[in-house]
């Protein structure tokens, strides 16, 4: 290798000592919950399609009428001439059913969370958030210069303190930023207590509701919808079973990212399919009520199970259970157990998470059956109790 990519050679090399490296993995999808990858069929524990949409026939119906309709691409930036009516017809529809005067379209959650805080900031500024959002949000916060403090996981004791510090100090702005349901570890934030935070100490609530969009909330439309929070991200990969993703805020809020979000200005807008697709998804989810509460029912006792044969699921209370087992090595262990067995519960390890936290995230769908859970559940317990098996001649 030439010396001037050696950087490469050796961020690599750290990868593999230490079990972090990574590598693509092409899967075929047969249906919501099963999938074939090298020939072999899994049922998937690690989709965030929690409802099982993205293989609905009306949103590929949906997808396939606004491509006739619209063409393939929207073929330029939303400034330019790649607003459509439809566009517009479904951010207002999104503001509606979140409660805000209005929504604005971004094209994945990354992107949102990226693009958007840098907007809002400057290096004046200070933002709360908390220990353990999503990178899309720390790499939001970073790119702005601002001065940022991570609080303690759900620590709104520690969160309060330092908005009292805070208000003693002349920031030219005060963001508070966390999940609403964090990614892995599928535990909630205390959404009210937050919105009565930042409206006693001035500061901007902005939200990751990207998880609870589709499954938690009035009509599954999230837990920050109709809550009075200042700027919520919703993602469209996840239970909506398409793409993209959406900010819902104020007009003023939507007319000022409009003209100073370069996330927003400098990219081509979403393609008419996708925008079909939502649509869609957005008249099914009043409809999904029965849906949602057997997913909620049958995460609870898979939790309650996992627990029982001693492992521990963190404070998990939603679709997003995982398994902590510390070690990389352990969670790449139980990975691969599981693979032999026909299922995909893929292992997240540093620097997605911790180090020392590494885990099985399970991801629920409202299309698993119990005997998929049952099934994965007997093969987890038999790999956990061959953990502490005595053979003969050790014995």
């Amino acid at each position: 290798m030439e010396e001037k990519f050696r950087f490469i050679e050796v961020a690599l090399t750290d990868r593999r000592q230490h079990q972090r490296f990574r590598s693509l993995q092409s899967v075929q999808p047969i249906d919501a919950v099963q999938i074939q990858r090298q020939g072999k069929i899994l049922i998937n524990f690690s989709s965030n399609d929690y409802l099982g949409l993205s293989k609905h026939p009306a949103l590929i119906a949906a997808a396939q009428h606004y491509t006739e309709k619209y063409g393939t691409g929207s073929t330029a930036s939303r400034l330019v001439t790649g607003t459509y009516e439809i566009h517009q017809q479904l951010e207002a529809k999104l503001a509606a059913a979140c409660g805000y005067e209005a929504a604005l379209l971004f094209n994945s959650g990354f992107q949102a969370n990226a693009t958007i805080l840098p907007a809002l900031l400057d290096r004046q500024s200070l933002v709360l958030c908390d220990r353990l959002v999503h990178n899309s949000l720390i790499q939001g916060i970073l790119t702005s210069g601002c001065r940022f403090i991570r609080y303690a996981h759900n620590d709104l004791t520690q969160l309060e303190t330092e908005l009292q510090k805070a208000a003693q100090k002349s920031y030219s702005r005060l963001l508070i930023v966390t999940e609403t349901v964090f990614s892995m570890d599928g535990d909630r934030s205390d959404v009210s207590a937050l919105v009565q935070l930042a409206d006693r100490y001035q500061a901007i609530l902005y939200l990751d509701d990207a998880h609870a969009l589709g499954v938690l909330g009035s009509k599954g439309m999230g837990l920050a919808a109709h809550q009075g929070v200042d700027i919520v991200i919703g993602t469209f990969g996840k239970a909506f079973g398409a793409f993209g993703a959406f900010v819902a805020c104020s007009q003023i809020m939507r007319d000022y990212l409009v003209n100073c979000c370069p996330g927003f200005i400098y990219t081509t807008a979403l393609p008419p399919a996708v925008i079909g697709a939502i649509d869609a998804t957005l008249t099914l989810m009043p409809t999904l009520e029965a849906q949602r509460e057997a997913l909620m029912q049958q995460a609870e006792t898979l939790r309650q199970q996992l627990n029982a044969i001693g492992l521990d699921t963190g404070q998990s209370s939603t679709q997003i259970i995982p398994i902590h087992l510390g070690p990389e090595e352990q969670a790449l262990q139980l990975a691969k157990t599981l693979e032999t067995e026909g299922i995909l519960a893929v292992a997240i390890r540093p620097p997605t998470v911790a180090k020392g936290t590494s885990r099985i995230r399970l991801a629920l769908s409202s299309q698993h059956t119990p005997n998929h859970c049952d099934f994965l559940i007997q093969s987890i317990d038999r790999w956990h109790q061959s953990r502490f098996s005595v053979s003969p001649q050790n014995s």
